[in-house]
């Protein structure tokens, strides 16, 4: 079966609860497949490192409304148990509607919700929550109440008898433990390679959860899909260009030739191109699908690092930057002059480079650190970066030219993760520096043109997965396919 973690609301503890639940599991000796609704790229990291497995997140904004069911059933079925860790509150979705929400993916999948509530400074008024979030929805399934942040034993007993009469079991009691709670920064949580101590608190979260968590009902409610699907998701996605795509549309990236976006490179006809996609403590905001699209399409991958001044290979068809903190580690990566010059050749080669937010911040002229210090970097785009507002939600970008991986006049869904903004050329007035890629729309924000493009470069703020725009992978290694054979052709 599987739960849903699900809350009122951010900070109630649904990560907490999960990395709680996934410790104690982890401890017997069982497998677990962790999932996270919504495009988040830190708590997923959690979860994978404390399951020993790649978390999956299941968006249906960003990868389309068959994927959560085509990965649950997948991923799910490989494993004795399944959790998916909730976003935000229940029915927070895309703007003012539930769309993309924790409560669309329960209820699509047909799973119950685990309901964890903060019970700080509340008594009886707690039941008035609960049974307001049951009301809201009663087509959805309920397993039971966790409560946390509870202050003492006679809270504690406050609690259980307020909620003893509205028919719901009470799962576990969760007292304040300050030595439990995860670090953060403007974005998010800290992630599990910054945490020297991980292992240590996952040791302390599984005996959290055996003193404080009824295990005995949890974990059979935990049960994984009986059957794993039959078909993987990357054939199915690939059979079927359509059903890839967010927001259902007809656009362009809909209707994609079959031959271009539904067949994968036959193996036996193309030399296996090489990706480098940039992964270290500067850039880890990836998908794992990201790596293994690259190789149902043929590609080999190897994971590089500017961050610790790896060259490119000369055998590198391609490069994938992709999101994280570069501003952290800003003075390190100017100092990386081996990887910012692999960069600028590969680039004054027209090899095909993909950049997504942080990672394209390397290829601008310069980087403001936190202390608004600032950093030279690769200078391959005309635009500095700092210390901006945060822009944060989904985004339908209309590709408004050719690029590497896109075509004009194609619809694809997005989000933005961002503090750091582009900011005026020394020297130049006027506003920020954009590109010309495509429009993005979004709610509660303006509309605007972004992103930087031509036939063998494509950087913008915009994060894509690519389970929801297969076209994006499939181009991108036919690309580098491409300059893959070109490179072998040359004389020795």
């Amino acid at each position: 079966m599987g739960l849903v973690i699900a809350a009122p609301a951010s900070g109630s503890g649904k990560t907490l609860l999960s990395l709680c639940l996934v410790a104690a599991v982890a401890r017997r000796g069982l497998s677990l497949q962790s999932f996270k609704v919504g495009p988040d790229y830190l708590d997923p990291q959690l979860l994978s490192a404390a399951s020993g497995r790649p978390c999956r997140n299941l968006d249906r904004l960003l990868c389309g409304k068959a994927w959560p069911e085509l990965a649950y059933r997948h991923w799910g079925g490989q494993t004795d148990l399944t959790l998916v860790e909730g976003v935000m509150g229940l029915f927070d979705g895309q703007g003012p509607t539930p769309e993309g929400s924790t409560a669309r993916i329960a209820e699509q999948l047909g799973l119950p919700i685990l309901f964890i509530v903060d019970a700080r400074r509340q008594g009886h008024s707690l039941v008035a929550l609960v049974q307001g979030f049951r009301a809201m929805a009663p087509q959805l399934r309920w397993a039971g109440v966790v409560l946390n942040g509870v202050g003492s034993a006679r809270h504690r007993q406050l609690l259980e008898q307020s909620l003893a009469g509205i028919g719901l079991p009470l799962l576990g009691s969760l007292p304040r433990a300050d030595a439990l709670e995860l670090p953060c920064r403007h974005l998010g949580l800290l992630t599990p390679r910054e945490l020297a101590d991980f292992s240590v608190r996952l040791d302390a979260m599984a005996s959290h959860a055996e003193r404080h968590l009824d295990l005995e009902r949890l974990l059979p409610l935990l049960t994984a899909p009986r059957q794993q699907s039959e078909v993987e998701p990357y054939g199915r996605l690939l059979a079927s260009p359509g059903t890839g795509t967010p927001s259902g549309d007809r656009s362009r990236a809909s209707s994609a030739p079959r031959g271009e976006v539904a067949m994968a490179p036959p193996p036996d006809t193309l030399r296996r191109p090489l990706i480098c996609v940039a992964a270290d403590q500067a850039f880890h905001f990836h998908y794992p699908e990201l790596f293994e699209w690259c190789e149902v399409l043929g590609a080999e991958v190897l994971r590089w690092s500017p961050l610790a001044d790896e060259d490119l290979p000369a055998a590198c068809a391609a490069v994938v930057l992709p999101g994280g903190y570069p501003e952290l580690h800003a003075e390190q990566l100017s100092q990386a002059e081996r990887s910012l010059q692999a960069l600028r050749r590969h680039c004054g080669q027209r090899r095909p480079l993909l950049a997504e937010c942080g990672g394209m911040l390397l290829l601008g002229e310069s980087l403001r650190d936190g202390e608004d210090r600032s950093w030279p970097m690769a200078g391959l785009l005309p635009f500095s970066a700092g210390r901006g507002a945060l822009s944060l939600g989904y985004r339908q970008a209309r590709v408004a030219r050719d690029a590497l991986t896109v075509r004009q006049g194609e619809q694809l869904r997005g989000h933005e993760f961002h503090r750091w903004q582009l900011l005026p050329r020394a020297g130049i007035a006027g506003d920020e520096p954009h590109g010309d890629l495509w429009h993005l729309e979004g709610w509660g924000v303006s509309a605007r043109h972004e992103g930087f493009a031509s036939q063998w470069l494509q950087a913008s703020w915009l994060h894509l997965h690519w389970s929801g725009c297969p076209q994006v992978p499939r181009r991108l290694i036919a690309a580098a396919s491409c300059r893959s054979a070109a490179t072998a052709g040359r004389p020795g």
